[in-house]
């Protein structure tokens, strides 16, 4: 999970300023490194460790010139956590391109065997966009001829080469030198992207980025979600070129709607807020169907979860408190890059209002249950501040299976409920009862905001991959990586 976001401004503009406040508005989707790639006559970069308030001072904003630019803010979910892997990637040769991604590339070991191994290619990082930039590039450059401007039709076949080879979950935008700027999507459209527009004194601006939040921030009318298999081109003149570049079935994830984005956000034309509260609305339904405690009240598990914890609360008819106080300055604990930091970051994230558990029989409601320390942690600090009874209520099902597509969820083995039965999974929590979201609920409630959407990638939910090519091999590559590096120590900077 990571968030980007790409402009092509007016001719004299400077992007920098727009992409810089739309990263701060990504901020929650990666917290561990920040970019900015903006192109004159040449390539202006600053990378860094760290949140975008702390990798961008005035003197990095000031050389940061130009209408074209890509910026970026990384969470790791191939490779370590270093100055090296930091997003936006670019090359000036054999032609300048800069660009920047969402997702995972699950054949990222055979790219690197095809294209790199023995073939005197050098990897200059663990970051999977380098394959993804070096496919399109291979591509692109086949295409040029002497005296001929690169066109639509040549960055389209680059983008088919990188569909053709590249296998997983992305989202692309990147921007060529002296051409334009390009954004595209997986063959199944797992990764979420948005484009907009707008008019100012100084001229037209386009715009592409992971969350339609970005373009909010920044003024911008969201006139397209980019679909499964398709790209757009902007050209230097800003004539804009829209093509569907493949034909599988769209799979957007859900749990994007679970809990990475923004609810402010639409993904796929979906509004992120509304469908959380759809989740609390059918918890409701199935708590009481399924005759579960009363509880006397409905606290939600900040923040992801304030939605469907509000819905769920009108549907029991009980009532809503905020009993957890969240420390807004400590990351998203699910998003640290490695398990000792999100073991020790949760007491120090969230604090307990006692007024609003003592004597009382309280209902938790969380986004969802991974690994289950933090949910554990937060049973223990609601009876530590006097809950008679703790139940617990998440907004989407068991998670039993490994994600190859850009979610940090490495192992079966580490799942709470990996190999365990409901009441098993409660005993494990220390709740005294225990509901997950039904799976078709939970589709159903997704779906309701866009009826075009037929399915939902679940593949974290059911183990049944939308891309058809997850082997048992290709989970332990990824599942390897993930676990070598997640407890190793950030670079500092």
């Amino acid at each position: 999970m990571c968030g980007f976001i790409g402009i092509h401004g007016p001719d004299g503009a400077d992007v920098a300023p727009e992409i810089y406040e739309g990263l701060l508005a990504v901020q929650h989707r990666g917290q561990d490194a920040a970019g900015i790639v903006t192109f004159t006559d040449s390539f202006h970069v600053k990378k860094g460790l760290g949140l975008v308030l702390e990798v961008f001072k005035q003197g990095n904003m000031d050389r940061l010139k130009g209408n074209l630019g890509v910026g970026h803010v990384r969470y790791p979910t191939i490779g370590g956590n270093h100055n090296d892997d930091a997003q936006p990637f670019h090359l000036t040769f054999p032609m300048g391109i800069a660009m920047a991604h969402n997702g995972n590339v699950s054949n990222y070991t055979e790219l690197v065997e095809r294209h790199f191994s023995n073939k005197g290619v050098r990897v200059n990082s663990s970051c999977d966009i380098e394959v993804i930039l070096f496919v399109f590039a291979t591509a692109l450059s086949e295409r040029a001829r002497p005296g001929k401007a690169i066109d639509a039709e040549d960055v389209f076949f680059a983008v088919r080469a990188v569909h053709e080879q590249v296998k997983g979950a992305y989202s692309v935008v990147a921007t060529l030198a002296d051409v334009g700027m390009v954004c595209f999507r997986d063959p199944y459209g797992i990764k979420p992207i948005c484009f907009g527009e707008k008019e100012t004194a100084a001229g037209r601006w386009l715009a592409c980025a992971s969350e339609s939040v970005v373009l909010d921030v920044n003024g911008y009318t969201r006139t397209l979600d980019i679909g499964a298999g398709e790209a757009v081109f902007i050209d230097n003149e800003q004539h804009i070129y829209h093509r569907k570049m493949a034909d599988k079935p769209h799979r957007p994830c859900i749990f994007e709607l679970v809990y990475f984005a923004r609810p402010d956000s639409f993904l796929d034309d979906i509004s992120v807020y509304k469908t959380r509260a759809r989740f609390g609305q059918a918890l409701a339904e199935q708590w009481r169907e399924t005759g579960a405690p009363e509880p006397d009240v409905v606290i939600p598990i900040p923040d992801s979860s304030r939605d469907a914890a509000l819905a769920m609360s009108l549907g029991l008819r009980k009532p809503y408190r905020e009993g957890l106080v969240k420390n807004r300055y400590i990351g998203r604990t699910f998003i640290m890059p490695n398990q000792a930091r999100r073991r020790s970051s949760v007491r120090r994230k969230l604090n307990p209002i006692k007024i609003e558990f003592e004597g009382k029989d309280v209902l938790l409601v969380d986004d969802s249950i991974v690994r289950g320390n933090t949910s554990r942690r937060i049973v223990e600090m609601a009876r530590e501040a006097g809950a008679r009874s703790v139940y617990l209520a998440s907004c989407s099902p068991m998670l039993l299976a490994p994600c190859p597509y850009g979610i940090d969820m490495a192992t079966k083995t580490e799942f709470v409920a990996s190999g365990r039965e409901l009441a098993e999974v409660a005993e494990s929590l220390g709740v005294d009862h225990l509901m997950y979201l039904d799976r078709e609920r939970m589709n159903a409630a997704g779906r309701e905001g866009n009826a075009r959407i037929e399915e939902f990638c679940n593949a974290c939910f059911t183990g049944e991959y939308p891309t058809g090519d997850i082997t048992v091999e290709r989970l332990r590559a990824i599942e390897g990586d993930r676990t070598k590096h997640r407890d190793e120590v950030p670079c500092g900077g």
